[in-house]
């Protein structure tokens, strides 16, 4: 008797020969049912493959859920990543993309691109109209996509998992308004108001001492644009224009710039508070270049995400929209 081929088995089946082929080298999804079917065609004629085609079908059973992260050089993303990986590992297959081009239209266009492959998606994103209207398009072809980090105001966003970012913003007034030795001025430097982590963190600082410490005068917010040279190049007109400085808050990204500029100028009693300890941040606090770090717990936040995404895969009763929201860690040079 002859050897039985993918003819054979897709004429068996009841599809075409390139069903069989897609099942066999995945070179697009076919739907459960029909593989099911292929396997048992397979299985009849003893084809010499069949362990094959019983391994795809395993490995597309596995939910698929894609991760949209910001630039992989920064050490936060790439950090994320792994743990997110970690906590996928044998539950899920994971689809990480970095983005390197963080424009809203980018951004759309990849939310739309990595919906062909997934069942479900998380973006760390800012909010913008055009992301929005990506998400809500999703949604309504039954794509769960879910805020990480900073949330989003897109109606059709499944849910958010991050930081309660009020209180991580109060936090870092509280620790100003304490440890610097005397009231002054106080620095404030954003990636970008679009993200609306920063954005809360900034109110949520302000209205601290506003209320609090009135003594303490915030300053004009200064924008980095997440870029490390803008950064510097805002702390060190900080510390020429304010010697009365008593404080400065990094809420956003460009914290290498910060750091920079604070080894070079060495300024007594700055109490300075950041986010992410990170191989940049961590020396840094062993040095007492800076006062704080206000952390997200990766490994607790990662769980969550994956958790949170499995069970609306699932089916699992869930609010309309779902909120993990989790503690930040605090990091002080006597705790590192």
């Amino acid at each position: 008797m002859s050897e039985a081929t993918m003819e054979d088995v897709a004429r068996l089946a009841g599809v075409g020969v390139a069903t069989v082929d897609r099942v066999i080298n995945q070179r697009a999804r076919v739907r459960p049912q029909t593989a099911q079917k292929v396997l048992a065609a397979a299985e009849q004629l003893g084809f010499r493959r069949t362990g094959l085609i019983r391994h795809r079908i395993e490995q597309q059973a596995a939910p698929r859920l894609g991760i949209l992260l910001q630039r992989h050089s920064t050490y936060f993303y790439r950090e994320l990543g792994l743990a997110l990986e970690l906590a996928a590992a044998g539950r899920a297959k994971l689809l990480i993309d970095y983005l390197e081009v963080l424009t809203p239209q980018h951004v759309a266009a990849r939310l739309h691109s990595m919906a062909r492959d997934v069942d479900a998606i998380a973006v760390v994103a800012a909010d913008h109209p055009q992301i929005s209207q990506a998400v809500d398009t999703l949604a309504a072809r039954g794509m769960p996509v879910y805020a990480l980090v900073s949330d989003l105001s897109a109606e059709g966003c499944a849910g958010y998992v991050g930081l309660d970012n009020r209180k991580v913003g109060r936090t870092a007034a509280w620790a100003i308004s304490r440890l610097a030795p005397r009231p002054g001025k106080v620095g404030l430097i954003l990636g970008s108001h679009r993200y609306l982590c920063q954005e809360q963190c900034e109110i949520s600082f302000r209205a601290y001492l506003r209320e609090y410490a009135p003594q303490f005068q915030v300053l004009e917010t200064l924008p980095s644009l997440e870029d490390v040279n803008l950064a510097q190049q805002a702390t060190l007109e900080l510390l020429d224009r304010h010697p009365d400085l008593a404080g400065i808050y990094v809420a956003g990204g460009g914290i290498e710039g910060v750091l920079e500029a604070l080894r070079e100028q060495r300024p007594a009693g700055l109490v300075t508070v950041c986010h992410d300890l990170t191989d940049i941040t961590r020396p840094a606090l062993g040095e007492e270049l800076l006062s704080m770090v206000l952390s997200h717990p990766l490994d607790w936040m990662s769980a969550r995400l994956v958790d949170t995404m499995l069970a609306a895969l699932q089916g699992r009763p869930a609010r309309s929209r779902e909120q993990a929201i989790l503690p930040c860690m605090v990091h002080t040079p006597a705790n590192i």
